[in-house]
């Protein structure tokens, strides 16, 4: 039988955004979280967390949310300054830019040297939270099922290829025990098989579904070599607005597929709304306009209820 995985992204991202997710967690309609590790909220929102512990139904599955284009680095400045700004330490590169190092060949030797450093950092950072999490929920009584360490990115980062060099090196290196990686692999047939909604899809969308699709081989090969589930995403097409209708539209389609291929289905939310007093300079002003503070946050908040 076909696992489904009820997953949402951007937990500390600010503290409305973790407020909203432990809303969805207390209703026990969350299977699994991310946690941004680098912004200058994240213990006040993990301290939120620990509180909430003992009123949940279950503790959710936690993953490390490896953020390399927002946020402060966690490493240093000086130690990643092909990352972050030496001044501030804030993050400085896009996801092309991250894309760039891995073209640019002069430069992807220190660019991985750098990554390795600033991954380590974060997932220390989580990790650290992590286990005081899972303390806390033994001592209350609320079920866990996390073992190991789970990892995924902000913007799907570490399936680019210099950030999945330096993430498997680091993994390797530490000896970590991780029992998840996000493969950002999804499917296409089954949303273009739908005319009535393709309108309601933004063109570049498709574009980031076949580039990481592209790279998800990869990270199958690898999560087939070290005993983790095979997978797949969904919420790259439909990213910004995982609305209840259009995901009741499609949903026998895609859960078929999954079921029929083996694979686990992530369902992917960003349930929590970030607030206009919110927004500082550790996340971009146009990320911030067009993702963050959009009522969208709302509409996905409301599917997560529906769909569980």
């Amino acid at each position: 039988m076909m696992k489904t995985d009820i997953h949402a992204d951007d937990y500390a991202l600010t503290v409305n955004t973790s407020r909203d997710m432990l809303a969805c967690m207390e209703k026990g309609q969350l299977d699994s979280i991310s946690i941004v590790p680098n912004m200058s909220c994240f213990e006040e929102c993990m301290e939120l967390l620990y509180e909430a512990i003992p009123r949940l139904p279950f503790l959710p599955a936690m993953s490390v949310h490896l953020d390399f284009v927002e946020g402060r680095c966690l490493a240093g400045a000086g130690q990643v300054p092909l990352l972050a700004d030496r001044a501030t330490s804030l993050m400085k590169l896009s996801w092309g830019g991250l894309f760039a190092l891995s073209c640019q060949r002069w430069k992807k030797g220190a660019a991985k040297e750098q990554l390795r450093a600033e991954i380590r950092a974060q997932i220390e950072a989580v990790n650290a939270a992590v286990k005081r999490a899972l303390e806390i929920a033994a001592a209350a009584g609320v079920a866990c099922g996390q073992k190991g360490i789970r990892i995924d990115s902000h913007q799907h980062a570490h399936m680019i290829p210099v950030v999945w060099e330096a993430l498997i090196e680091v993994i390797a290196e530490e000896g970590y025990t991780v029992e998840y990686i996000r493969n950002s692999r999804e499917m296409l047939k089954e949303f273009v098989m739908k005319p009535s909604l393709w309108r309601t899809y933004r063109p570049v969308n498709f574009v980031k579904n076949r580039l990481l699709f592209l790279y998800s081989r990869k990270v199958d090969r690898y999560g087939a070599a070290h005993g983790m589930e095979r997978m797949y995403l969904w919420g790259l097409v439909m990213s910004g607005h995982m609305d209840y209708e259009r995901i009741k539209a499609l949903y026998p389609q895609i859960a078929a597929r999954a079921e029929k291929e083996g694979r686990t289905l992530e369902i992917l939310f960003h349930p929590g709304l970030t607030l206009p007093e919110e927004v500082t300079e550790e996340m971009g002003e146009e990320a911030a306009k067009d993702f963050y503070l959009r009522p969208d946050r709302y509409v996905e908040m409301e599917a997560v209820g529906k769909i569980h």
